[in-house]
C-alpha cells in the first residue's frame, strides 16, 4: 500500500516536469510529430523512471521520523492493558489516502472501460460491411472518428461531409487512437494529477493540427477549411475516446497553427534541456525518504543499540516496500501492548506521559539505534527500550528492489486511568 502510493507520488513529480518542460519549449512550436513524440514517451517515461533511485545520495534535511505508528496505550491496571492490547486502530491517514486513490482509479478505469464497450456497440450495430464510414442521427457533433471507423453526422451535406471525412481519415492513418487509449490508462493511475488532463489536452490539440495540416496539404484552401470548422464551433464531441472534428476549445487554436510559420528545425535542441531538468527531479525523488542525521522533534534523552555496526548506508523514512512487522502493524501494536510493563514505582508516584520511540529496521530485518525523542521518566524511556529491544525481526524493507534500512517510530502512551 505505502509503495504504491509513494510510486505514484514520484510519477506524479516526472510527468509534472515532463509537461512544464513542454509547455515552456515545445506547445508553440509546429513540429506536430516531435511533440506528439515527446507526450507519449514522457507518459511512459514517468511510469518507468520511479522504478531507479540512487541508494546513497542524501540531499536534503527531512523533518520527520519514518513510519509513524499509532499510540500504544499501557495501562498501570491489569484491565486496562487486556483492553489496549484488543483495541487497535481501524483507519489510518495512510489507509485512508491509499482507499480514495483506489477509489478514483476504479472509477477512471470503469469509465475507460465503458466509453470502450459503447462505441464497440455503435460500431456493432450501423457499420455497414466493407466500410470504415459510419452514419448517425442523435449526436451534437459534425463527425468523429475512433476504432478505426469514422463517423459522420447524416444532417451534414455531402460537401462539408467529405471535407471532414477525409479531416477524420488523417487521424486513423496515424492511429490517434491507440494515443487516447494510452492518455487513458495512464489517467487512471495518475487522475490525481493535474498534469495529466494538461497533456491530455495538449496531445489532443495535436492531434487536431495534424490532421488539419493534411488537409490543407491535400489542396484544401484555407479560407473554406476556416469557414467549415466555423460552422461546426458550437457542436461538441459525443465519446471522450474519440477525435473531434468540432472541439470548441481547440477552434481557435487550430485556426491559429494553420496560419503559423513552420518551426525552424534547430527548435528541436531545445530538447537538450530536457536532461538537466529531469536530472534535478530524479536526484530530488532519489533524496525522498532520506533521513538527516540532525533530529528536528528533539534530542534523543536515551539509547540503545542491539547492534553495534552502522547502517551501510542512511536510513530511508519512505520506500518502495516498507518494513514489515511479523502479522502486519496490527500484531506489532499488539505486541508492544502486551509485552510492556508500568514499572511500580512510576505507578507508585503517579508518574504519567507518552514515550516516543525512534529505531531503525535495518537491511536484515533487525532492530537497531533505538532512541527516545521524547521522554516521560528515566524508568518508563528504560521500559520502552526494553520492549522496542525485544522486536523479533521485521522483513526488511526494499528500495530499487534492495533491502535498505528504515526508521520506525511509536508513541508508548503510559497512563494510570
Amino acid at each position: 500500500m505505502n509503495a504504491l502510493l509513494i510510486y505514484m507520488f514520484k510519477a506524479a513529480l516526472y510527468l509534472s516536469a515532463f509537461y512544464l518542460i513542454y509547455y515552456i519549449l515545445l506547445s508553440r512550436d509546429t513540429s506536430y510529430s516531435r511533440n506528439r513524440a515527446f507526450i507519449l514517451i514522457s507518459l511512459a517515461s514517468a511510469m518507468i523512471l520511479p522504478n531507479f533511485t540512487l541508494q546513497n545520495i542524501k540531499l536534503f534535511d527531512f523533518q520527520f521520523f519514518g513510519k509513524y505508528l499509532t499510540d500504544v496505550l499501557v495501562s498501570g491496571s491489569s484491565r486496562g492493558l487486556e483492553k489496549s492490547a484488543s483495541v487497535l486502530p481501524a483507519f489510518t491517514p495512510m489507509n485512508i489516502a491509499f482507499t480514495i486513490y483506489l477509489a478514483g482509479s476504479v472509477i477512471f478505469a470503469v469509465k475507460l472501460l465503458s466509453d470502450l464497450i459503447n462505441l464497440l456497440f455503435l460500431i456493432l450495430r450501423q457499420s455497414n460491411r466493407g466500410s470504415r464510414i459510419i452514419r448517425y442521427n442523435g449526436f451534437n457533433t459534425a463527425g468523429f472518428s475512433a476504432m478505426g471507423h469514422v463517423f459522420i453526422s447524416k444532417k451534414l451535406s455531402p460537401e462539408e461531409a467529405a471535407e471532414i471525412i477525409k479531416h477524420e481519415k488523417n487521424h486513423l492513418k496515424r492511429n490517434h487512437f491507440i494515443d487516447i487509449i494510452f492518455i487513458g490508462i495512464i489517467k487512471a493511475f495518475q487522475w490525481f494529477n493535474p498534469a495529466i488532463y494538461l497533456f491530455n489536452r495538449s496531445l489532443r490539440a495535436i492531434h487536431e493540427y495534424q490532421a488539419d495540416k493534411e488537409c490543407l496539404t491535400s489542396g484544401i484552401p484555407v479560407v473554406n477549411y476556416q469557414s467549415l470548422l466555423l460552422n461546426q464551433v458550437f457542436k461538441t464531441n459525443s465519446f471522450t475516446l474519440s477525435n473531434s472534428f468540432s472541439s470548441p476549445s481547440l477552434i481557435k487554436k487550430r485556426m491559429l497553427m494553420m496560419t503559423k510559420k513552420p518551426t525552424s528545425a534547430l527548435a528541436n535542441m531545445k530538447l537538450l534541456l530536457v536532461v538537466p531538468v529531469i536530472g534535478i527531479v530524479f536526484l530530488f525523488v532519489s533524496a525522498f525518504g532520506k533521513l538527516s542525521s540532525s533530529p528536528s522533534l528533539s534530542k534523543p534523552s536515551a539509547t540503545l543499540d542491539n547492534k553495534s555496526e552502522e547502517p551501510a548506508i542512511a536510513p530511508f523514512v519512505a520506500v518502495e516496500q516498507m518494513p514489515e512487522f511479523p502479522g502486519g502493524d496490527a500484531a506489532l501494536l499488539k505486541y508492544l501492548s502486551e509485552n510492556t510493563t508500568y514499572p511500580e514505582n512510576a505507578k507508585k508516584n503517579k508518574i504519567e506521559g507518552k514515550v516516543i520511540l525512534r529505531f531503525c529496521v535495518t537491511e536484515n530485518g533487525s532492530i537497531n539505534k533505538i532512541s527516545v525523542l521524547q521522554g516521560v521518566n528515566p524508568e518508563i524511556d528504560a521500559e520502552a527500550i526494553r520492549v522496542v529491544n525485544t522486536l523479533p525481526a521485521f522483513v526488511p524493507g526494499k528500495q530499487g528492489g534492495k533491502t535498505v534500512p528504515v526508521w520506525y517510530m511509536v508513541p508508548l502512551t503510559f497512563a494510570l486511568k
